[in-house]
């Protein structure tokens, strides 16, 4: 690859010219498929040159249908054909709305809010998924809207397209709907400037600069850390991308690891669930088969990043050469366009054991009983952008080892939400009292955390935390607590909240849970097992424990659990119970 580098401060879809014109038949990204269940992957690949073309048939198409600055959805399949109509978008100067399609599982009511909310004057599709997207908006009463099919739009003809207006560094190159774990999704403006400076900050923060890296991901690229690790570092490092779908790696998660395999230099990201899915479902036989030797960064970008599943994971897969200091704890939001921190690779992830009773009391202390620590993985320190804790009652800044709000401040931060003024005014641009009023201000993450030695330490969700007699507890806490020891309930698939008590008495504590498919449990004994592990551990009562389903419990588009979803459902007599103790 040429030493060659483009300009800073330039568009994504600037870069994107430059590796076409410096690099032309480098292959630049490359989906992977897998037809059949016992496929070994089908590779389609784009060189930096064909990704080119393709992105500026996309832009001649909108240009001769949607207005610059229009919002444009994203309603197709993953694969190459979707980094196309991103791409496209941007170099049209229309804001693209990154989405799925209608066949997502358990989303169709996301799909159809999130359309009515960003009104699009335009749907990009797939010649497969257009009679399916035109259905779709037709059962929802969703205004008929323009509807473009990019997988026909390539042509050699079109190499000289020039797009119809510039956009400026500030103006919205897409809407990033959160995956709603805490309230109704809302629609993130990211600039161009924002992704941009995002994509940098996540290669250097991960020790990923170097041209050979590969970037190897299955996260949807509607989601924020699928999209900016997958998409828009590549094209602006100039590095490779390999994509599948995250259906193929929930058939068989294998195949991303087979995938990682497939270069000297990978980074790739996954929430916890994933990892903890690759301990359960890939046995010994086929781990000694596996090459993870080249893999420099495994990111896991969950709040929080469970100490647990990192330690699973390594001891799993270390026959398969994988180097432990490549697990990475990291964190990030939407709203400042995903990256803010990561523990970089050249080193092992460091936990801080936690003194219990002092973390429901707000404070970082070193814990005398390691029997009893609540273990931290630290988040690193920012890259790019600075990041202070405060306050979530007075938004006074808060000293080293306090835990508070953490709030981030830099050019990755978006610009508001869509439509939602008083929101983005809430969230977006916050001071400290008597703090100056100039400058950018402060992004409210609505995450709870604490700065060590000058590193993140990620504890928890504000709106999730459940507070007792004046003590916070995280409810991640108590749902590892529970899961342990109750073995009929499904790992990772449980939600520990608050519910008010009745004629105003003090908020209850109850967990609902799936069991293992299979396999039930008494309901009053699972209640008597988990209501003795909580009071040993936590110091609380367990007022109910409700055995639900499997795949009853709501999750984020990005498959964390939804616990505000999940106590409203439980309010409102949404779940099915197959046992209940309380």
């Amino acid at each position: 690859m040429s030493e060659e580098k483009p300009p800073t401060g330039t568009l994504l879809t600037d870069h994107l010219a430059h590796w076409a014109a410096v690099t032309p038949h480098t292959r630049a990204f490359t989906f992977v498929d897998f037809p059949e269940a016992d496929s070994l992957g089908r590779h389609r690949s784009l060189t930096w040159r064909a990704l080119d073309l393709r992105v500026r048939a996309v832009a001649e198409a909108l240009a001769r249908t949607v207005p610059p600055g229009e919002r444009a959805a994203l309603v197709l399949p993953q694969g190459l054909d979707y980094v196309a109509a991103f791409l496209g978008c941007l170099y049209a100067g229309v804001t693209a709305v990154p989405l799925f399609t209608p066949d997502l599982p358990g989303h169709e009511g996301r799909l159809a809010a999130v359309l009515a909310d960003c009104e699009p004057a335009c749907l990009l599709t797939d010649t497969a998924t257009a009679d399916r997207v035109l259905a779709f908006t037709a059962e929802h009463a969703l205004p008929e809207t323009a509807l473009l099919t990019v997988d026909g739009l390539t042509a050699p003809a079109l190499a000289e397209v020039e797009p119809p207006r510039r956009p400026a560094p500030d103006d919205i190159a897409y809407l990033q709907y959160t995956s709603g774990s805490t309230r109704t999704p809302a629609g993130v403006m990211i600039t161009h400037a924002n992704v941009v400076a995002n994509a940098r900050q996540g290669m250097a923060g991960l020790e990923a600069e170097d041209p050979t890296t590969t970037a190897v991901g299955w996260l949807p690229l509607f989601h924020d850390m699928g999209l900016v690790l997958s998409v828009a570092a590549p094209v602006v490092g100039g590095l490779g991308s390999v994509l599948m779908d995250p259906v193929n790696f929930l058939l068989a998660p294998e195949r991303w690891l087979w995938l990682l395999g497939s270069a000297p230099r990978v980074v790739t990201a996954a929430p916890n669930f994933a990892y903890d899915y690759c301990v359960a479902r890939i046995d010994a036989d086929t781990v000694e088969e596996l090459d993870l030797s080249g893999v420099s960064v495994m990111l896991n970008g969950s709040e929080p990043v469970r100490p647990a599943t990192l330690d699973r994971f390594r001891d799993h897969f270390a026959p398969a050469g994988l180097a432990p200091e490549a697990l990475c704890p990291g964190y990030g939001l939407a709203e400042a366009t995903v990256f803010v921190a990561a523990d970089p690779p050249s080193a092992l992830a460091t936990g801080v054991d936690c003194d219990p009773d002092a973390l429901t009391e707000g404070r970082v202390v070193p814990a005398a009983d390691p029997a009893r620590a609540t273990r931290l993985m630290l988040c690193g320190a920012p890259s790019g952008q600075r990041v202070r804790i405060v306050a979530p009652d007075s938004g006074v800044v808060l000293g080293e080892d306090a835990v508070g709000e953490i709030q981030v401040c830099g050019p990755n931060v978006g610009a508001g939400y869509w439509k939602k003024a008083a929101l983005s005014a809430e969230v977006f641009g916050t001071r400290a009292p008597g703090e100056a009023d100039d400058g950018p201000g402060w992004l409210r993450t609505g995450d709870l955390g604490a700065l060590h030695g000058g590193a993140l330490l990620v504890t928890g969700r504000l709106k999730d935390l459940i507070i007792v007699d004046g003590r916070n507890h995280y409810p991640q806490d108590i749902e590892e607590t529970v899961q342990q020891a109750v073995e009929a309930i499904r790992p990772d698939r449980l939600a520990a909240v608050a519910l008010p008590g009745p004629d105003g008495a003090a908020d209850r504590l109850v967990v609902i849970a799936e069991h293992r498919r299979r396999q039930t449990a008494d309901a009053e004994e699972a209640l008597t097992a988990a209501r003795a592990a909580v009071a040993r551990r936590h110091g609380l009562r367990l007022d109910g424990l409700r055995l639900v389903a499997p795949g009853s419990v709501p999750r984020t588009s990005s498959g964390k659990i939804s616990r505000a979803a999940t106590r409203s459902r439980l309010l409102s007599g949404g779940f099915d119970a197959v046992g209940s103790a309380r």
